[in-house]
């Protein structure tokens, strides 16, 4: 059986980041792999790899009312389904957060070793750092955790592949940090990655929907929540997600669209979290609050 791909060149990387985001998130059904990477000469190239043929020109049309941006011309071509998922993950090149470097196994020998670096390959789980939530996140952490403030305990909720524990873990390296997902397969992607990583004697990794998990509560109250999520589900968690993290502590939301953020803000200050930072990356949120 073959696939399709789909490839959209832009010269704006903001618009190859917003592409990638709504193919990834809001198309139905979502493709099964995606690259974004810049290739010289042309711009920025975004793939994706559906099982049935999509029409380029309906595609087109969807994604800029989608981004409301002017989407370049999309190309449907057939590839072999032999080797396409190995092809897609060779092409995602290696992603600078902050201090943090995401590259998969095909660029270990180009990438330095080093503390800030986190392997972690495309595959089943979310979070290689290409998406703008999880390279949100990243650079969320890293603003944070440069003075080495007293974060003693880290819950990662909807933790996907992994890389936020990871990154936490090598920088505050003294912080004991709960990692989990609702999705076996997360789960044990995760814990796979964060053993590859040398993080796994500070970074617990558990299958649990929601808060009400008792070794989460066990752990909690949390000086950093991280929640990756979606915008209902987070609105929907805000109580529980209160009672999770002690007062002065802080809490980073991501997976949130622009038009939404309001909405997330409103309920938050409502629980007793006040806003303290707001990022914007190519149509999402990426939002800091401190429990008062």
């Amino acid at each position: 059986m073959s696939q399709e791909k789909v490839s959209i060149v832009s010269a704006d990387r903001v618009t190859a980041r917003a592409v990638a985001g709504a193919l990834q998130d809001l198309i139905e059904p979502p493709p099964h792999a995606l690259t974004l990477f810049e290739d010289a000469g042309r711009g920025w190239t975004v793939e994706a790899y559906f099982d049935e043929t999509p029409d380029a020109g309906d595609l087109r049309r969807v994604l800029a009312d989608m981004t409301g941006l002017a989407i370049p011309e999309v190309v449907v071509s057939e590839v072999p389904a032999l080797n396409w998922v190995a092809l897609s993950q060779a092409a995602l090149p290696p992603v600078i957060a902050g201090r943090f470097t995401v590259h998969g196994s095909h660029d270990r020998a180009r990438v330095a070793r080093g503390p800030f670096s986190i392997l972690v390959d495309a595959g089943e789980a979310f979070g290689t750092a290409h998406h703008a939530t999880t390279f949100g996140c990243l650079q969320a952490i890293d603003r944070l955790t440069r003075c080495r403030p007293a974060v003693r305990r880290v819950l990662d909720l909807g933790c996907g592949s992994g890389v936020l524990a990871i990154a936490v873990a090598r920088t505050l390296p003294h912080s004991a940090i709960l990692a989990t997902d609702m999705d076996p397969t997360s789960v044990d992607v995760a814990r796979r990655n964060i053993e590859i990583n040398g993080t796994s004697g500070r970074v617990a990794v558990r299958a649990a929907a929601g808060l009400a998990d008792s070794e989460i509560r066990k752990r909690a109250p949390y000086d950093l929540l991280i929640a990756n999520i979606l915008a209902g589900p987070l609105m929907m968690l805000a109580s529980a997600i209160r009672r999770a993290v002690r007062p002065g502590g802080t809490l980073l939301l991501s997976g949130i669209l622009l038009p939404q953020a309001a909405a997330v803000v409103a309920t938050y200050n409502a629980h007793g979290f006040v806003l303290m930072r707001h990022d914007r990356i190519t149509g999402w949120s990426t939002l800091t609050f401190r429990r008062r």
